[in-house]
């Protein structure tokens, strides 16, 4: 890992750190839109200042780890939306990880490619 790559992690997990964190799809419920789509991990938002291609705060996957630092991002497509975005996965298991990317992949419409902050131990 180089130095910006470091410098992308600790600049996420600033983010994190000076926004509120709010869980508005907590696991186990359904998507607003679509019935059929139940959350496997907590899914929010940063509150605050940040935005995103939505208009809303930056998206934000909560996995179960007490480590409130950023691990991962996912990057997806929607060709319904016809948008893209970056979601921050924060503590999140490797189990929770593999449902998330499974999540944004299961439909035709919509895809996902899960980037993993590769060193911990660098940051």
């Amino acid at each position: 890992m180089d130095t910006n790559d470091i410098a992308f992690w600790q600049a996420l997990d600033k983010l994190v750190e000076e926004s509120e964190l709010v869980i508005d799809r907590p696991k186990g419920s359904y998507h607003p839109g679509y019935s059929h789509i139940r959350y496997q991990v907590d899914y929010g938002y940063l509150k605050g200042s940040t935005t995103s291609m939505d208009g809303g705060g930056v998206d934000v996957w909560s996995g179960s780890n007490e480590a409130r630092t950023v691990d991962a991002v996912i990057c997806t497509v929607d060709l319904l939306k016809k948008d893209s975005e970056i979601k921050l996965l924060l503590g999140c298991t490797d189990e929770e990880k593999a449902s998330i990317y499974r999540f944004h992949n299961e439909s035709q419409y919509m895809k996902g490619i899960l980037i993993q902050k590769k060193d911990l131990a660098l940051i």
